[in-house]
């Protein structure tokens, strides 16, 4: 068993390797005196930057450009140990993690979601998905490839991991078509399972993205939700069937299992938080990134993206060590976030703005330009070299 040292000392748990995790163990580390521990656990060695995964599929980045070995945190104090999280037991702020238990002072879930793509039969065997770099790293060999004929891409769910990503995944492979000079035999159309691109945006963001994907003759069909597949063809729960020579998907998600089977899970077996400090019903216990569950006032749940889970992270990171230090807690995350839309050609778009604004969020998409892509690239390094350099 591992635990705090003593009553001087006290220990943080970060579960979780991504992005979140990332920034709540460097945060830390930094504003805590060297005899407080901090524990990063996470099922794999390296951490692997999801926002940068379609920039692998154009081919601009490699896999080893995004990513980075998490034992290179070590160099900063931060205690790293790989291994799955088999358990978590909130009211003693404890985890099991290959078969031992690690107990903390305080704890933060930060273990994203498990894509649950076995939910649309035939979907992984018919398609690519760009939502994992080797799904990302196949897909960008097969749109370098394809010659003639379609390539739909689909939202298999209404929930999903990085709202704009789909929307991505047909302006940069139209983008990238072009290049190459075959984009007029080949058509592109996205068929999504939510009503609106980017919804919870707003209107306005929603018909922007539609604007985007019309003025480079990309098909969109809202609210058709993918039943199943088989290789060239995709059947919708409305008995549509559309044929396709290339498959790109969104895979649905769900509540990691560790989590939905613990003391922690509410909501569909998420982590219900505060919206603001993002503290569950436990104390000393926090939840950030994709495994938290944080309602907007119209009825859907804050975008899980990459975004937030920096912005979450640094609020309960400064939470934390204040109290640690003997000062008052007073960070907030204040549902202020923006996505960015890559349109291929090194533009971006970028909505951004109050997604916990009353009665609806406040969110404005700028339209596509070299600053904005610049922007994205810069986000990028301040996690690859800040963080894990």
């Amino acid at each position: 068993m591992i635990s705090a040292a003593s009553e001087e000392s006290k220990t943080v748990l970060v579960l979780g390797g991504g992005v979140g995790g990332v920034v709540t163990a460097n945060r830390l580390r930094r504003r805590l005196n060297k005899r407080h521990r901090v524990i990063l656990v996470n099922r794999e060695p390296l951490f692997s930057f999801a926002a940068s995964y379609l920039w692998v599929m154009t081919g601009e980045r490699t896999a080893a450009q995004v990513t980075r070995p998490l034992q290179k945190l070590r160099r900063r104090g931060i205690d790293v140990v790989i291994g799955d999280v088999e358990a978590i037991d909130p009211v003693n702020r404890s985890a099991t993690v290959a078969g031992k238990t690690i107990t903390a002072d305080y704890m933060v879930a930060t273990l994203g979601a498990d894509f649950a793509t076995d939910a649309i039969p035939g979907l992984s065997d018919a398609g690519r998905t760009f939502a994992t770099l080797p799904g990302a790293r196949q897909l960008g060999i097969d749109i370098d490839t394809i010659t003639r004929g379609r390539i739909l891409v689909v939202t298999a769910a209404p929930l999903y991991k990085c709202p704009a990503a789909p929307y991505e995944t047909a302006l940069l492979a139209d983008a990238h078509l072009r290049r190459r000079g075959v984009r007029g035999a080949i058509e592109i159309a996205v068929h999504s399972a939510e009503p609106m691109p980017m919804g919870v945006a707003g209107v306005n963001v929603a018909d922007a993205v539609k604007q985007l994907l019309a003025s480079r003759n990309i098909d969109y069909v809202p609210s058709h939700q993918i039943a199943s597949a088989e290789p060239g063809r995709a059947m919708f729960a409305d008995g549509d069937t559309q044929t396709f020579d290339l498959l790109a998907y969104m895979p649905p998600i769900a509540s990691p299992a560790v989590v939905a089977l613990s003391a922690l899970a509410g909501t569909a077996g998420w982590i219900d938080v505060d919206k603001h400090t993002m503290q569950t019903s436990f104390p000393g216990v926090y939840a950030i990134g994709d495994n938290a569950q944080i309602p907007l006032s119209i009825g859907k749940p804050l975008p899980r993206a990459g975004v937030f889970a920096h912005a979450q992270a640094q609020a309960v990171a400064d939470n934390i060590a204040a109290t640690i230090n003997g000062k008052q807690p007073a960070a907030r995350f204040d549902g202020h976030g923006g996505c960015f839309i890559e349109v291929g050609n090194g533009l971006a778009g970028y909505g951004s703005g109050n997604f916990y604004a009353e009665p609806s969020p406040s969110v404005q998409l700028r339209d596509p330009d070299r600053k904005q892509h610049l922007s994205k690239v810069l986000f990028e390094k301040d996690v690859m070299w800040r963080w894990l350099r």
